[in-house]
């Protein structure tokens, strides 16, 4: 793999060096794979506040799809290929990463983990991957941008141009040079299932919240009363220009302004004052992937906001091919559903630059701190050098050329079947004698 002179390089010596499940601290050795972070994060979090992370629309359905869309494909390996000196280094807005994975943007990460933004910075830093802030967040952006000056930062943009105008400046004064626009947030998602574990914003003081707190004593001293102590109550701090509501209120309502008159013209409006890499994110369609691309988008995020807006919206892999047919002079990316090495591979034989994972991240923060988001970095990372090397692939740039994917249809499966139909036993039996 070449380099442009110009590119900077991350150092992946921190990324080389937690790969191994050994350099983790013992209490993470027993952790895996990214999967088994889910049920730790769930012990250690009080329920609220892990309901939040885990939560999904409505019935889950996108949320699901999100994850089986990756069964939809298997591999064709090859043997007998020297992958002695395989390398998954990937270039991407002239930087060179250690990997072709990312964090997704964690809204509310500093109340799972202390610090969370500047931990997940930290880690991502040193392992050499690209890391997006999230808007929904409680350290202010610019401490952030001042200990990982190579981050994103995401934004949800103000439902008006003045608030817009403010936020961007603001993003740009911190010294910020990639700006993820999330845009599939026209209005808040259903918020049933978060209600159902104890959760709002802000979280309102109770008994029940008390007590949920109380039980998780590791949570309760070493991440919200250590907060408390050394930096006040957290607030919002990077939706608008200036600081929004404190996360524990009885009475302070969060500004959940509705968005759903935001257009294109305001599109035009960020990128006419944003001087940096401009990056769509929340794009399902063709149609929307390609005006951005006239519009000035230097990359797109193929997302469904982790199964968290629309219930029943597409999974993102089902829909890059044709985006990434579509708009194959700019960088398209994944986010939703990546778990695997297996994954991480076929996102980007289906197209993608740069793939992007959220909850399990945010996981290994609450329960390892940086060292738990390093180890679970390093673990998807040996999982694809592990996988490129079975499909005989010594660089990433090969994915594109090989022929490495055929599609599949589940055994026991007909055209038409719906997923559910193919998961009960009589229906499949019948299928079988036809």
């Amino acid at each position: 793999m070449t380099m442009d002179p110009a590119e900077t390089r991350i150092d992946t010596a921190a990324g080389a060096a937690a790969a191994s499940p050994l350099a983790a601290p013992r209490r993470l050795r027993r952790l895996l794979s990214l999967d088994d972070f889910e049920p730790a994060a769930r012990r250690h979090l009080p329920r609220p506040v892990f309901g939040y992370m885990v939560a999904a629309a409505e019935t889950r359905r996108s949320l699901h799809a999100n994850r089986s869309a990756f069964a939809d494909y298997e591999f064709l390996p090859r043997v007998l290929v020297d992958v002695s000196g395989r390398t998954q280094e990937t270039n991407l807005f002239g930087q060179r990463y250690a990997s072709p994975f990312g964090l997704a943007p964690l809204g509310l990460s500093a109340l799972s983990t202390y610090r969370g933004d500047l931990v997940m910075a930290a880690a991502a830093a040193r392992a050499g991957v690209p890391m997006i802030m999230s808007g929904s967040s409680l350290i202010p952006m610019e401490q952030v941008a001042a200990q990982a000056p190579d981050a994103w930062f995401q934004a949800y943009l103000p439902g008006d141009e003045a608030g817009i105008e403010a936020l961007i400046d603001r993003v740009i004064r911190a010294g910020f040079r990639t700006l993820v626009l999330t845009v599939d947030t026209q209005v808040p998602p259903n918020p049933e299932n978060t209600a159902r574990m104890g959760f709002s914003a802000p979280l309102r003081p109770s008994a029940r919240l008390a007590w949920d707190g109380l039980i998780r004593p590791r949570w309760l001293f070493g991440t919200f009363l250590r907060t408390l102590l050394l930096h006040g109550l957290p607030h919002f701090e990077n939706n608008y220009a200036t600081r929004g509501a404190p996360i524990l209120s009885g009475s302070v309502l969060r500004d959940f302004s509705e968005r759903g008159h935001l257009s294109w013209r305001h599109f035009a409006q960020v990128r006419k004052q944003w001087p940096g890499k401009l990056v769509l994110k929340g794009v399902l369609r063709v149609e929307d992937a390609c005006i951005a691309r006239d519009a000035g988008a230097d990359g797109i995020i193929v997302s469904n906001h982790g199964g968290r807006q629309l219930d029943g919206a597409i999974a993102p892999l089902r829909m890059l091919p044709d985006i990434a047919n579509a708009c194959a002079d700019l960088p398209v990316m994944l986010d939703g559903g990546v778990r695997r090495g297996t994954d991480v591979l076929k996102a980007l034989a289906l197209g993608a630059r740069m793939v992007f994972v959220g909850r399990p991240f945010g996981y290994a923060a609450a329960i390892g701190g940086e060292a738990g988001v390093r180890h679970a970095i390093g673990l998807l990372a040996k999982e694809v050098s592990r996988d490129m090397a079975m499909l005989g692939l010594r660089s990433l740039e090969e994915i594109r050329a090989a022929d490495i994917l055929r599609p599949c249809r589940p055994a026991g499966r007909r055209e038409g079947m719906t997923e559910h139909e193919a998961h009960d036993p009589a229906l499949t039996q019948a299928a079988g004698a036809d």
